[in-house]
């Protein structure tokens, strides 16, 4: 066919075209406008001031916002603040990272006696319990030692003398959370009664303990190891992987706060929750997630000083779902609708339960809800309140993701290429 006769041809099929591509923009614009209804229908509340509440889906085949409301208003994130210390965690301390509780030694072993002192000294781990002390003392036990004739030191320096962190009300010690210090056992409780002093706690529980495996030594007192002590038996916690699914799954406060802190002290030498967060700040600005509004204290979300914005979390979120290396990570530890965690008894309809990975919130005056839903798409809502009606905010949240899970992708794609 001659270059005339072709340019002719493909005229008369754009002609016949044309048509339908109108017709198909249409569609597309009915089906965005459909879609933008559905989801902001399920927002609207008496309960729930519209001022307050923020929400966002993301199309995560295309990383195209799908809706958006209230996007850039800083709310208080609740446990929603987990999700920036889990990208900081991973990126400062790697997924195999372990928190570790040294037993260090000032002076030499003659024969069967340590002649100096024991340091127990705290690496900030959340899960140290008895029966991690009961295996230092096994350690010193299998190295001969039956006397010490020094005190037994409690040395808690890895980390600041801060128990809480800023913005916490009075009561959340020991309540939401365990002592925020570099050297706790137990969750800081001796049975039902909240430790008065944690680091020294911990020293006389690892007395008690060396005694009972048939090492006698002086009394427990408060103390820094000297530069040239020698480590001489060593406990660790599971890998960061896994504390990051009972920290966000079950969204345990002392866990957040702690990784924060062992975030500060690997990035800066400074294991403190101010460190913490200044490192996860730098490390979201470095991946270019939006910060206007986003305030970092605490790691638990507990702090009112802590803000977030919907277009933060939802930026991160995508983030976690294209990064090879934290994907999978990140999908483990989040909570599965009606079945585990802090979603266990929520989202239990067909669309969503099994199907639905998220990450919870509550506190007095903020609710809310991020993740994902399969892998269509991802999700952001935060409502606060003084105070939040908890009822009502779950309620939004779980009618937006029940709506979200319905809409077919089909319709999604249709409606981002008419935008």
């Amino acid at each position: 066919m001659a270059l005339r006769g072709r340019i002719a041809a493909f005229g008369g099929i754009v002609a016949l075209l044309a048509p339908s591509a109108a017709s198909a923009t249409a569609r597309s614009d009915n089906s965005r406008s459909t879609v933008d209804a559905e989801l902001a229908r399920t927002l609207r509340s008496s309960e729930i001031p519209a001022g307050t509440s923020a929400a966002v889906a993301i199309d995560l085949a295309n990383g195209q916002t799908l809706f958006s409301q209230n996007a850039n208003v800083a709310l208080e994130p609740a446990s929603n603040e987990k999700l920036t210390v889990t990208y900081g965690a991973l990126v400062e301390l790697g997924p195999n990272y372990r928190f570790h509780t040294d037993v260090l030694g000032e002076g030499r072993q003659v024969g069967d006696v340590w002649r100096g002192r024991l340091v127990l000294k705290g690496f900030g781990d959340p899960t140290l319990e008895t029966s991690g002390l009961q295996r230092l003392a096994k350690k010193l036990y299998d190295l001969g030692i039956r006397r010490v004739t020094g005190n037994v030191l409690a040395d808690a320096s890895w980390g600041d003398d801060r128990l809480t962190a800023p913005g916490w009300l009075p009561d959340y010690y020991g309540t939401e959370s365990a002592p925020l210090s570099a050297l706790v056992v137990n969750g800081g409780y001796n049975g039902p009664w909240l430790q008065r002093d944690p680091p020294l706690a911990a020293a006389a529980l690892f007395d008690r303990a060396l005694r009972a495996q048939g090492i006698v030594a002086r009394d427990a007192i408060l103390g820094t190891a000297t530069p040239g002590a020698e480590t001489l038996a060593s406990v660790h916690s599971h890998k960061l992987s896994i504390l990051l699914r009972l920290m966000d799954t079950d969204s345990v406060n002392y866990i957040a706060e702690m990784v924060l802190k062992a975030i500060g002290a690997q990035a800066t030498g400074l294991g403190s929750t101010a460190a913490g967060a200044r490192v996860v700040r730098s490390d979201l600005a470095a991946a270019g997630v939006p910060l206007a509004g986003a305030r970092i204290v605490d790691g638990s979300g507990l702090s009112r000083l802590d803000r977030v914005t919907a277009n933060e979390l939802s930026s991160l979120l995508l983030l976690f779902w294209r990064d090879p290396e934290f994907h999978e990570i990140v999908q483990s530890s989040l909570a599965v609708a009606g079945e585990t965690g802090t979603l266990q008894y929520r989202l239990e309809g067909p669309t969503t339960r099994g199907i639905v990975r998220g990450k919870t919130g509550t506190t007095d005056i903020a609710s809310a809800l991020s993740g994902y839903v399969g892998s269509r798409y991802a999700f952001v809502l935060v409502q606060n309140g003084d105070p939040v009606d908890w009822s009502a905010a779950h309620s939004v949240q779980d009618s937006f993701v029940e709506t979200l899970s319905t809409i077919n992708p089909g319709r999604v794609a249709l409606s981002a290429r008419s935008r």
